[in-house]
Parts: structure tokens; C-alpha cells; sequence
């Protein structure tokens, strides 16, 4: 299924993912994790970029940021990447490509999946193998969301903030959070849209962005549409007039929203490979 084209929108939360070439590591000790996060605090601050979220992992990075102005998420990152590879290679003496082509995103729908891509990105080293606790991975936002660490890359969003009136309680509500395991289908969705550049929304939502970018944001299916059903909707054409072809539309894409937001109890955890 090909990408959709990649929209840049103000004030709408981003979930962005890097990967390594050829899924090779882009850290190689804590000099290089800290002078990316230094690079990422100052590119951020340059294009005027709100960082909720993120973690560094040895092959790849995961963000959750909003950007203020038109295209700042796409500056910030072109800067962001170009200033680390220049950093590294200098470094290690090196040459070429660092990261596997340009980075991926996809616009997230706040008040239905924002803290639910909080846990996702800062749940990634346990899921991963590569920590035994969040508390113990340093390369995450998982400490400043936690109030064990003041992070001043982090701007706070405003559905975190509302977990609770002082840092302690958002805290604790937040740690709540992580309480359950997630379904394997809400896994397996949000790692899909990051593949292929979709929206982690609803229609409602998928409406509201392909009314702000008057570009399509669904997917279209794959193949030609069988005989029968392209004369019967040229048949509603002619007879109904184009609202019921409208409709019809809608109907078609309101049947593919088939996952739904939320955690469950009992789920059992499924790796991504990368994502």
C-alpha cells in the first residue's frame, strides 16, 4: 500500500520515527545519546516544535512533538539529522548515510490516542529487551513524566497536564497508566500508520484534517472495483443524483475504522519489529 502524502499541520500532535540504515545502530555510547538530545532541544526550540515525548533507542528514535508554525516538524528534522550525521561521522570517522531514508510520521488524534502514544514510545526498551524497568532507561521521557527527573526538553501537553493538579499527582495518575498491557491490536494498528504515513484517528478526526489540508487521507483500496458494484453505483448516479454517491463514500470509509482506542486487561504484548 503506498504512502500517503506526508501533512505537516500546526498545533496537531506528530508521532515521528527515524530508523538506522539498514536497522544499524545510530548511538554508539552516551556522548553521542546526549549530543542528540542537545541537537533535538536546540532544533526544536529554533523551529518552534513542542516536545511531549520520545525515546532514543541504539537503532532508531520515536518523538511525539507539535509543531507552532507551518513545516516546523520537517525543518526540525532536516536540521536535526543533518547536524547528528556531521556529528557522528566526524566522530567516528566515518562516511555516507546514518539513517534509513527520511523519517516517518503520522498525525495523531489528541484526546483519543495522545497518552496512549506516550506509553507507546516510552514503553519501547521493556518491550524490546533492553531494560528491565522504564525508571532505568535515562534515554526516554519516561523520568520527566514520572517526576523523577526535570527534563527541560519537555513541554508538557495539556491532556497531560490534566491528569492532575500538582507534578506528583500527573505522576501518579500517569503511572497509572501503565498498569495494564496493551491489546495486540492497538500495537500492531499505531505501528501501522507510522509505516505507512497514516492518521491514528478516527473519522471524525481524518474529516476534520483532509478538511484543514483538502487532501485525501484515507487510503484507497487496492484493485479495480468489481463490474457489478461500478454499474451499480453509476446506476445510483443516474437515478439518486451525486448525494447518494456521496454517501456511499462515506459509508465505504467509515467500514474500515475497525480498531478502536484503549487498553485492555488481559492483552498479551506483540513486538513491532523496529516500530
Amino acid at each position: 500500500m503506498p504512502r500517503l502524502p506526508r501533512l505537516n499541520l500546526i498545533d496537531i500532535p506528530q508521532h515521528i520515527v527515524q530508523v538506522g540504515h539498514n536497522n544499524l545502530p545510530c548511538f554508539f555510547d552516551e556522548e553521542d545519546y546526549q549530543f542528540y538530545l542537545d541537537s533535538l532541544r536546540n532544533a526544536s526550540d529554533q523551529y518552534q516544535v513542542d516536545i511531549h515525548a520520545y525515546v532514543l533507542l541504539p537503532n532508531m528514535i520515536q518523538i511525539i512533538a507539535t509543531p507552532r508554525v507551518p513545516d516546523g516538524i520537517s525543518s526540525m528534522m532536516q536540521s536535526l539529522g543533518r547536524r547528528y550525521v556531521q556529528f557522528v561521522n566526524h566522530r567516528y570517522r566515518r562516511s555516507g548515510t546514518l539513517w534509513a531514508g527520511r523519517y516517518k510520521s503520522s498525525l495523531i488524534d489528541s484526546d483519543a490516542y495522545l497518552l496512549t502514544c506516550y506509553r507507546y514510545v516510552e514503553s519501547r526498551p521493556i518491550y524490546l529487551g533492553l531494560s528491565d524497568s522504564m525508571s532505568d532507561y535515562c534515554w526516554s521521557s519516561f523520568l520527566h513524566h514520572a517526576n523523577l527527573v526535570r527534563n527541560n526538553l519537555i513541554k508538557d501537553h495539556r491532556l497531560y497536564m490534566e491528569l492532575g493538579s500538582n507534578p506528583a499527582a500527573r505522576a501518579d495518575a500517569y503511572r497509572e497508566l501503565f498498569r495494564y498491557r496493551f491489546d495486540r491490536r492497538l500495537l500492531e494498528y499505531i505501528a501501522e500508520t507510522i509505516k505507512l504515513g497514516q492518521i491514528l484517528g478516527g473519522d471524525v478526526f481524518k474529516d476534520k484534517i483532509e478538511q484543514i489540508s483538502n487532501q485525501r487521507v484515507r487510503p484507497l483500496k487496492r484493485g479495480r472495483p468489481r463490474k457489478s458494484v461500478v454499474k451499480a453505483v453509476s446506476d445510483e448516479s443516474i437515478t439518486d443524483g451525486p448525494e447518494k454517491d456521496g454517501q456511499h463514500a462515506k459509508t465505504a470509509a467509515d467500514s474500515s475504522e475497525v480498531v478502536k482506542d484503549g487498553v485492555s486487561r488481559k492483552g498479551s504484548i506483540s513486538l513491532e519489529a523496529g516500530l
